[in-house]
């Protein structure tokens, strides 16, 4: 698969990379802490076939690192939606993984007229608890060792952090700057053990089809936060599925992001 790179400066304000079809529907894929863009590099290869897919590197992250500005999520769904702008894309379908979940949530309230399908894979900010040590311990590895002892913690019992992202992990961790901006970040984000929460009535004004999938062996965001969602969120909870679903449960998330790209309302589909 090919694609191009947008680099983050004065025109393009995250780094942003673009594969997929051109003539097809626009997917933004937005990663969790401690990611990039190529967090989503499981399921490009199934995605690519049928949509635009654009991957920017939030604030802080992968290419991301230098740019200016603040790093909470709210300044992340305004970084995002300056880049699409950018790069000319008015509306799109939208997906994000934890962190980048509660990103996606943000950007969906504030531009409800751009955002056509929102699907969040174990999203942030749905509920106060989260693995704090863990995040800030991922914050701080370098090394493949210590990335793969962060990782062993956030997936279910028994499962395996995946070798292709630590190779990937340790290559981007060799820049003592993105280690220097994570760490800081994991600090923001969990400061007092608890992460911020998005309020269950602004969730309720998203207008768009929304669909939430959760591992009931996440050990990040208990699944217990899937609770109580507003009427049209459609969630899938996936048994024995720890946080990292997009290799733990690779099939049905790509599932999940084959059905908001068909247009089918989420309520109307067991996805």
């Amino acid at each position: 698969m090919t694609g191009r790179a947008a680099r983050a400066d004065a025109d393009i304000v995250l780094s942003a990379r673009q594969v997929g079809i051109e003539s097809g529907e626009t997917l933004v894929l937005l990663h969790g802490f401690g990611g990039s863009g190529h967090s989503f590099d499981p399921v490009l290869d199934d995605l690519g076939r049928f949509a635009r897919l654009v991957l920017p590197d939030l604030p802080g992250h992968g290419g991301s690192v230098g740019v200016g500005g603040k790093r909470h999520p709210r300044a992340g769904a305004d970084a995002v939606l300056s880049t699409l702008d950018r790069l000319g894309i008015e509306h799109f379908h939208l997906g994000g993984f934890s962190m980048g979940g509660a990103v996606a949530c943000l950007i969906a309230m504030k531009a409800p007229g751009r955002v056509k399908s929102l699907t969040l894979v174990a999203p942030g900010g749905f509920g106060p608890e989260i693995a704090a040590a863990t995040l800030r311990q991922f914050a701080r590895a370098r090394s493949r060792e210590e990335l793969r002892d962060a990782l062993s913690r956030m997936v279910a019992p028994g499962a395996e952090a995946p070798e292709t992202d630590l190779a990937a992990l340790e290559e981007e961790r060799r820049d003592q700057a993105l280690v220097g901006e994570l760490t800081a970040i994991a600090e923001m984000i969990t400061r007092d053990d608890r992460q911020g929460e998005l309020p269950r009535e602004s969730l309720a004004a998203i207008e768009c089809p929304v669909r939430v999938l959760w591992g009931t062996e996440d050990p990040v965001l208990p699944v217990t936060q899937s609770r109580d969602l507003p009427d049209g969120f459609a969630l899938r909870r996936i048994e024995g599925a720890g946080h990292m679903l997009l290799h733990e449960a690779r099939e049905v998330v790509t599932d999940a992001f084959l059905a908001a790209l068909s247009d089918e309302r989420a309520e109307d589909r067991a996805f």
